[in-house]
């Protein structure tokens, strides 16, 4: 929740209509090539990708634009000339783009493939689970999952701490109870994509019974959401990715999930298949560095951008080469 940002697109038919429509205006028709120059570090050797020509593609949070930076830089020191297609808005287009072949692979969610693209209401509870069982099933569709993150960009409600001892909030069972007891209290900012998504707030209030007063849920860019929470006057609660810089440097509070509603939302390598048959090698480039990419490891790299103001593709390329994945020059 995805960043930062959120995850995906408006569910339904409208929905498809405008991600096709978009397809020319969002950005995927144009790109600037990688010129960056790097070369193998751990991973690489030998150049697999020599001669290649690919493109990857990202949605326009924070984390997404800097897995996509990762990825292409990698591809990049591998040998390929790589085109940069990343800051796509919404998640349709980006994963149209990856169906498609216009894009060669992005990072992808596995809770938001599970839920908002193969149309199940039912998450899988183990997250190797959730991922095996998107592998399985986007096999149809011609992309290929390659093994998941332990990050796990999930949402959650965060309210600042005064608030949270205010109301006495520690789960989301406690949201629902404020929601009965003090219904002018509960307000909620978060993203619009939230308030409609079948993982987001119909979901989240129909498991835990909120009683949320019409609007009360306020809408807002998903980066306004933490500093309006932080300063707790206009929205007590706000709908957060857990991987944001911004949860630990505003010192907010994330709510338990205690019914477990939320998916798992580890992030992938998801890949068009066709390009795999032809590059299979990107499997190994990409397996040990997706390997790397805890939860903690995000809300640095997240925090970097969010918090002290750094380019997204600064802030991969320094990653990869402090990591030893990619080496300069």
């Amino acid at each position: 929740m995805r960043r930062a940002r959120v995850r995906t697109a408006v569910a339904g038919a409208g929905a498809l209509l405008l991600a096709a429509a978009g397809l020319s205006g969002c950005g995927l028709t144009s790109g600037s090539p990688l010129a960056d120059s790097v070369r193998p570090g751990s991973v690489g050797k030998g150049r697999p990708l020599e001669g290649a020509q690919l493109t990857v593609t990202s949605k326009e949070f924070t984390e997404q634009i800097i897995l996509g930076q990762i990825m292409g830089l990698v591809f990049k020191a591998a040998g390929a000339e790589v085109l940069d297609r990343t800051n796509i808005q919404g998640s349709i287009g980006a994963r149209e783009a990856v169906k498609s072949g216009a894009a060669d692979g992005m990072y992808e969610y596995t809770g938001t493939a599970w839920i908002t693209y193969l149309g199940h209401t039912k998450p899988v509870v183990d997250p190797y689970g959730q991922w095996e069982a998107v592998r399985e099933e986007d096999r149809r569709n011609g992309v290929t999952w390659l093994p998941a993150a332990p990050l796990n960009n999930t949402y959650a409600l965060v309210a600042n701490q005064a608030n949270a001892q205010k109301y006495r909030l520690r789960t989301l069972s406690d949201v629902a109870r404020l929601t009965k007891k003090d219904p002018g209290a509960a307000t909620i900012c978060g993203g619009s994509e939230f308030s409609v998504r079948d993982d987001g707030l119909p979901g989240v209030a129909k498991t835990y019974g909120f009683a949320l007063r019409r609007g009360n849920f306020k809408k807002m860019d998903d980066g306004v959401v933490y500093t309006q929470v932080a300063e707790g006057a206009s929205c007590a609660l706000g709908v957060a990715a857990t991987t944001d810089g911004r949860i630990p440097e505003l010192k907010l509070k994330v709510l338990e999930d205690d019914r477990h509603f939320f998916p798992n939302y580890n992030a992938a390598p998801e890949m068009n298949s066709a390009t795999m048959r032809k590059y299979p090698a990107i499997a190994d480039l990409l397996t040990p560095i997706t390997k790397r990419l805890t939860g903690a490891e995000a809300q640095r790299l997240n925090a970097r951008v969010d918090v002290d103001g750094e380019d997204p593709h600064e802030v991969a390329k320094d990653w990869l080469v402090r990591e030893g994945f990619i080496r300069e020059g």
